[in-house]
């Protein structure tokens, strides 16, 4: 009897490895298409009926919103609205069609520019860092003025140049809109690419601002949704090919003996 032990490697051991290493690639690769679909479908879908894309087309809202800048709004009601935010509205006597601006009064304000150069509402200086630099909000002054019930009192960013409420103080509702006329408040601008507006911290001291949408929640999915799809297919393939490999060199190697 000799004293040497044999050892015999299993013959298709190394192609059995190979073809479960390549079922586990396939089925990881299934999934995260699957999944990455269901992200990225998802985000769009949610997107779309959120919000609504807008062109806005002159500077009056500058150095926020340039002219032939594209938005996005969100889709709210018009109770939601609160001072400081940039809303699309529509308005009758405002030519009737949409239009941008900020919300900087609502109803039973007391609203009036300006003294030492700021706006002023329910008594209290408003810091404006969104409007142009080195300008001042004494451009649009204008008397004070009492928001009635249920409206809301907008201006521009560029009070030089914006036709908003303080080119209708002679109207029957003195300048004011109804809230009911808001379509949506603005959340970022998308091209260019200048992203989500800045909060108006100026108003915090009179109440509440309104919270973000969820835009950076739309996006997020569907770049993760994206990357899934692409990585999922890829991953396949290549979980494939390294198995192929891995029973090639299974196969190469020689019995120890």
């Amino acid at each position: 009897m000799s004293g040497q032990s044999t050892t015999r490697t299993v013959p298709g051991g190394g192609s059995g490895t190979a073809r479960a290493a390549g079922r586990t690639g396939q089925r990881l690769s299934g999934l995260a298409v699957a999944l990455g679909l269901v992200l990225f479908l998802g985000g769009f879908a949610w997107g779309a009926v959120v919000y609504r894309p807008y062109t806005v087309p002159t500077p009056s809202m500058a150095p926020t919103i340039g002219s032939g800048d594209r938005v996005l709004a969100q889709r709210i009601d018009g109770d939601d609205v609160r001072r400081g935010d940039v809303v699309v509205f529509q308005d009758a006597t405002w030519a009737n069609v949409p239009v941008v601006k900020r919300v900087v009064a609502v109803g039973g304000d007391r609203v009036s520019c300006c003294q030492d150069g700021k706006l002023e509402v329910n008594g209290q200086e408003i810091e404006e860092p969104y409007l142009p630099e080195g300008t001042v909000a004494e451009f649009g002054a204008f008397p004070e003025v009492t928001v009635p019930k249920g409206r809301l009192f907008l201006l521009g960013d560029e009070r030089s140049g914006s036709v908003d409420s303080t080119a209708h103080l002679t109207d029957a509702a003195s300048g004011t809109v109804s809230r009911g006329a808001v379509q949506a408040r603005v959340d970022a601008v998308v091209w260019p690419m200048d992203g989500m507006l800045k909060a108006p911290t100026g108003f915090e001291r009179l109440g509440a601002l309104s919270s973000p949408g969820p835009l950076r929640t739309v996006v997020a999915m569907v770049i993760a949704g994206a990357v899934l799809v692409l990585g999922g297919a890829a991953y396949g393939p290549l979980a494939k090919r390294a198995g192929a490999s891995r029973a090639r060199a299974n196969a190469g190697s020689p019995g120890g003996r």
